[in-house]
């Protein structure tokens, strides 16, 4: 099931060409994997301080399919792609009534507050399902 997060496009998002500029298509995701996996039941804040853990991003591929503009809703669909011991694929896209504007695949883990890698915990994996 993918998780749905409005975003409007403000003037401090765009560029001198009117439009946004495309490192924020980036933050937008960004706000959306927060709040979708606050809407899975699970406390970042929580994991880091009982687990030690945090979430990273270990790889993003995207495609800029057509630019937003100033005062735009958007919407940002998250949907799992696959789950595995150490690793979380998402799809997200930027949509604008409907119309892709933005696609990326992100590959997430769990490092220790050291940085290492860590395995996904399995209540973990079965949340995000």
């Amino acid at each position: 099931m993918a998780h749905e997060f409005p975003v409007r496009v403000y003037y401090e998002d765009t560029d001198m060409a009117g439009i946004v500029y495309h490192a924020n298509y980036l933050k937008y995701i960004e706000r959306a994997r927060s709040d979708w996996v606050r809407s899975r039941g699970i406390d970042q804040n929580a994991l880091r301080e009982a687990e030690g853990l945090v979430f990273v991003v270990r790889r993003l591929e995207a495609d800029y399919l057509a630019p937003a503009r100033f005062d735009e809703e958007l919407l940002v669909r998250t949907e799992v792609k696959a789950v595995s011991g150490v690793r979380l694929g998402l799809l997200q896209e930027v949509l604008r009534a409907g119309r892709p504007l933005f696609r990326a695949e992100v590959t997430l883990v769990a490092i220790t507050g050291d940085g290492h890698p860590a395995r996904l915990p399995a209540v973990l994996r079965q949340q995000v399902h």
